[in-house]
């Protein structure tokens, strides 16, 4: 691991004036992703803040319904959080479905965001990688593409977005809060996330000196009828093959309002702004189901390797819309 200097900040306006007066400052909060990133060399920055001493611990209920989520929360708290198990079970489904205990419990809600892809050759030094290495190539392209994305690759990336959290995130229309010495930003989660274009090394839209303070959900009476399902290799701590954050309500047998997003099949956390058109006014039936998972689908392109994602997406699309409709306030 390279030499870094540390520096603990005591305060918000501390750890903002670090990042903009210096180069190559890294914040570091549970510290699940970066760390592990610096001792492979993937990382190296010259600066850590540490921010775990700042006030951005809280869950907040403000008076127009949002819930207010401090970016230090961690994502066992917000998983056990008694409003978010009542108005969002989505998020709190997403959040235990990912990694281990241990590591929910030191992970936060701005770092689950920032994390970066599990692909196995980024993590590869001796790899060609676009993320890693601007210009260098992508090697998981004409590689083992297993699990690679089947929605918003380019030719220059195909790695999948690995956050569960985020794709619920991504359903509930949230908004991320991010501060820097310039002010204030609040940016829709939908448009946080980059897809890799030509430039798949920047991942965000986040600015080089600007800092997660805060998530805020909206009040979205939809979500109380919400499910996250995952499909993964096994049982428990593994990324997600195909995942699904869907909402449903019906009335007289009729979708009034849908919501769905998708995980493990992007670039980024993706929202299924074509399956839910194709489904909002419609029976709420098996077959509408299968026809908007093919509509959202459309656009996929897999390759011998994980072609098999697409079907499996329509699938768990379907299987998760019917359990909300029979299982919920759906029905």
């Amino acid at each position: 691991m390279k030499s870094f200097s540390y520096l603990s900040a005591p305060d918000t306006a501390t750890a903002l004036r670090t990042i903009a007066d210096s180069e190559d400052v890294k914040f570091l909060a549970g510290g699940t992703n970066l760390v592990d990133l610096m001792r492979e060399g993937i990382e190296h920055p010259a600066t850590v803040v540490d921010i775990t001493r700042l006030p951005l611990t809280g869950i907040e209920e403000l008076p127009d319904g949002s819930l207010r989520v401090g970016a230090l929360v961690s994502n066992s708290r917000l998983a056990a959080d008694p409003l978010v198990g009542a108005r969002y079970p989505v998020l709190a489904q997403a959040i235990l479905l990912g990694a281990s205990a241990q590591l929910r419990n030191m992970a936060t809600v701005g770092g689950n965001l920032l994390q970066r892809t599990r692909c196995m050759y980024f993590y590869d030094e001796t790899s060609a990688c676009n993320k890693r290495e601007p210009g260098s190539g992508c090697d998981a392209i004409a590689g083992f593409s297993r699990g690679s994305a089947v929605l918003g690759a380019s030719e220059h990336c195909n790695a999948t977005h690995p956050s569960d959290m985020a794709v619920a995130l991504v359903m509930l229309d949230a908004v991320v809060e991010v501060e820097s010495v310039r002010g204030i930003r609040r940016i829709p989660v939908a448009d946080f996330h980059q897809l890799p274009g030509d430039t798949p090394h920047i991942e965000t839209v986040l600015a080089a000196d600007e800092l997660i303070t805060a998530v805020e959900l909206p009040p979205v009476p939809v979500a109380a009828n919400s499910r996250y399902r995952k499909v993964r290799d096994r049982a428990s701590y593994a990324f997600a093959l195909v995942s699904v954050a869907a909402a449903l309500a019906v009335e007289d047998g009729v979708i009034t309002e849908v919501r769905l997003a998708l995980g493990g099949v992007g670039t980024k956390p993706w929202r299924a702004t074509e399956a839910e058109r194709a489904l909002l006014g419609r029976p709420a039936t098996e077959e509408a189901f299968r026809l908007a998972a093919e509509a959202e689908l459309a656009a996929a392109e897999g390759g011998p390797q994980n072609a098999f994602k697409i079907e499996l997406a329509r699938r768990t699309i379907v299987a998760t819309l019917r359990q909300l409709l029979t299982d919920g306030s759906g029905a």
